[in-house]
């Protein structure tokens, strides 16, 4: 699905998110695109379980391993996705996600501090890492644009 549909879908369902379509359209949706862009793929795999729980992985700093963040790992290809689950029989499988709606429900779960693409097998160590402070930075800075708007052009 092509980036320009996904955002449609997304300001479509904006009520239902409990954002003014408005703001999806305005503020939202345009930092979606912008990190998207920055991404190689339009959809990515994501692991889940029986629940349809994203897998969701606690890393700890190297040198201060009291530091913690969750990921979430979005993968190219369902092939990268099921062999990082490294078990056979395992009772998770993949599920295939438009690139904004992942970027979204990063902007939306509390629990999640980023998500690392895995853009091919031979970047498995070095994904690119989008934070949720960093996304809710840009999308506050577009909010701020969108209140600034004078009132005869709103």
């Amino acid at each position: 699905m092509k980036l320009k549909a996904q955002l449609h879908i997304l300001s479509r369902d904006a009520v239902n998110y409990g954002l003014a379509p408005v703001v999806m359209e305005e503020a939202v949706n345009p930092v979606l695109a912008a990190m998207a862009r920055q991404l190689k793929h339009l959809q990515y795999y994501v692991v889940q379980n029986s629940q349809g729980d994203w897998l969701l992985t606690t890393l700890a700093h190297r040198r201060q391993p009291q530091q913690e963040k969750r990921v979430i790992y979005a993968f190219a290809t369902e092939k990268m996705a099921i062999s990082a689950q490294n078990t056979p029989n395992s009772p998770l499988s993949t599920l295939l996600i438009p690139v904004t709606h992942l970027l979204f429900q990063l902007f939306a779960l509390e629990k999640v501090d980023s998500i690392i693409f895995l853009e091919n097998a031979h970047t498995a160590q070095t994904g690119k890492e989008i934070t949720r402070t960093q996304l809710r930075a840009n999308i506050e800075k577009q909010l701020q644009k969108l209140a600034t708007i004078p009132a005869n052009l709103a």
